[in-house]
């Protein structure tokens, strides 16, 4: 990044932010992606394995996609809010085909925070009742309600105080949900994976266990999809690895096809009954505008015909194989390699050696990013369409860059 540019992100937007960037070094530019692959202003080329925090399961500029885009654009980007529209017509047609069981109703919103602001409405609306269980370490968005039933204090306290009748436990124990589910509790949301809190699997029973417990209590269960949702996992939904259907369903991130932002929430038809007694109970001027869900449609329709779910399954497996190869050769810098599909976290001994090993993979051209609620965690989410050659360079750079820092450790461990 020139430091013009820095000099004005500074003065026009984030200042402190600016200052990590001068610290850590990164302060290049993005120009241009295609596939897995990034490109900065000056014309080196990144590897992504950010993905834009699971953004680009399809890739960066996907023909098709961009093409369906294009074509939209020309007819028309955004809605009367009068007529009906087609593109949002048939993206919910195709969400009710694809996604498990019963699920078959959708709204459209512009990001995965107000898909969650939404269910969590929906929720209580459907059920008359107000507590919402959440689990410690997850993260499901900064607005007002997303930000009251996730799991870091550090973001929520200085806006205290959220909504209340919040209740969290911690992630994968069954034992703390049974012991505060209740006849009073409109739902249970959970991240199938947690993402943020530091790329967490559960136990295989757990969702089964959640699922049984909301229905012997009343209380809808809500999975948060923004970021395993869509092929990420080696599936198409994560929850369909424990052969569990949500109430609610919420969608973001890859339903986008890395070409425009959307959110989604996809319901049972029991959690949409509110509708009934007002139609226009929650509505959102841009969701679903045509130039979205036209995109969108076309995202899932490259994401089942390429077949993305095996890809990330078989890559997945591969990945995480050679990353627990890095592990056993650097055990003092490496804690676990953990994650399913191509949805990886590797949990460093220190927030010290991530910020180090981030700092050079940078350095090798390799994009990598914390998890916002364990620095301890750099995630790893390239792109579906990845090849495996590309995910060799990405382990060769990878274990260069933790030989440069393993004479340090010591430092970093401080």
């Amino acid at each position: 990044m020139s430091e013009d540019l820095l000099t004005r992100y500074e003065r026009y937007m984030n200042p402190a932010l600016a200052r990590v960037f001068r610290f850590t070094g990164i302060e290049a530019v993005e120009d241009h992606g295609r596939g897995a692959v990034l490109w900065d202003e000056a014309g080196n080329e990144y590897l992504d394995c950010a993905g834009g925090y699971g953004v680009f399961v399809q890739g960066y500029q996907h023909p098709r996609i961009v093409a369906r885009a294009k074509q939209q654009l020309d007819k028309l980007a955004l809605s009367s809010r009068v007529l009906e529209s087609r593109p949002a017509i048939d993206l919910a047609e195709k969400l009710a085909q694809v996604t498990p069981g019963d699920l078959q109703y959708s709204f459209f919103c512009n990001s995965g925070t107000e898909a969650v602001e939404g269910a969590l409405k929906f929720a209580r609306a459907a059920t008359g009742r107000s507590k919402i269980v959440s689990t410690q370490g997850a993260f499901h968005g900064k607005t007002f309600g997303a930000l009251s039933v996730s799991g870091r204090p550090a973001y929520q306290e200085p806006f205290l105080p959220l909504l209340p009748d919040i209740e969290r436990v911690p992630y994968g124990d069954i034992d703390a949900l049974r012991n505060v589910v209740d006849f009073g509790t409109a739902a249970v949301i959970v991240e199938p994976i947690q993402g943020e809190g530091g790329i967490i699997v559960p136990p295989d029973d757990y969702l089964p266990e959640l699922r049984n417990i909301c229905d012997t209590h009343g209380a809808l269960l809500i999975a948060d999809e923004v970021q395993t949702g869509i092929a990420r996992t080696g599936k198409l939904f994560a929850v369909e690895h424990s052969r569990v259907v949500p109430d609610l369903l919420c969608l973001a991130k890859a339903l986008g096809g890395g070409i425009m932002p959307i959110g989604a929430i996809v319901g049972r038809p029991q959690a949409w009954t509110f509708f009934e007694h007002s139609p226009l109970i929650h509505t959102s001027t841009f969701g679903g505008n045509p130039l979205a869900c036209a995109v969108a449609v076309e995202a899932l329709n490259v994401t089942v015909e390429e077949k993305l779910a095996d890809r990330a399954a078989s890559l997945g497996k591969y990945f995480l194989e050679q990353l627990r190869l890095l592990q056993n050769q650097y055990p003092r810098a490496i804690r676990e390699v953990r994650g399913r599909g191509l949805m990886i976290g590797m949990e460093l001994a220190a927030a010290g050696v991530g910020g180090a090993l981030i700092s050079e993979l940078f350095q090798r051209h390799v994009l990598a990013v914390y998890t916002l609620n364990n620095e301890r965690v750099i995630r790893l989410m390239p792109s579906l369409v990845v090849t495996k050659e590309q995910l060799d360079r990405v382990l060769n750079r990878l274990n260069d860059a933790l030989e440069e820092i393993y004479s340090d450790i010591e430092d970093l461990l401080e």
